[in-house]
């Protein structure tokens, strides 16, 4: 399975992993103990209950998922602030990726929607 070499291509292998309907493969693109903001309202906590929460998403969305449009990374250290512009009017993506041991990066914080004001 491939793996994020740069915090830009977590968003690319989402919507890979997504149009194939893989759960499993989603919740490997965050850190054991991410903290995902979906469902709206509620917080999602570690990867096994991130898969579950996307098992059940992956029921109910239209398949294919877009790949949207990158905004710029802004990077500190071992950190980075990736967002992309949304194709579904929910407001925007935002994540923050950590880099690991082996070079690989992962989500740590994700905002899959940001209510539009």
């Amino acid at each position: 399975m491939s793996t994020a070499a740069t915090p830009e291509d977590l968003a690319r292998l989402f919507v890979e992993r997504a149009n194939a309907r893989d759960a499993e493969g989603l919740s490997q693109l965050y850190a054991p103990d991410a903290v995902l903001a979906y469902p709206p309202g509620a917080s999602t906590v570690g990867r096994k209950a991130i898969q579950a929460v996307y098992e059940r998403m992956l029921e109910n969305v239209p398949l294919p998922f877009p790949v949207e449009e990158p905004l710029p990374t802004v990077r500190y250290g071992d950190l980075a602030l990736t967002s992309t512009r949304d194709s579904d009017n929910t407001g925007g993506r935002v994540q923050v990726a950590q880099l690991q041991a082996d070079g690989t990066w992962l989500r740590i914080i994700d905002r899959p929607e940001i209510p539009k004001a």
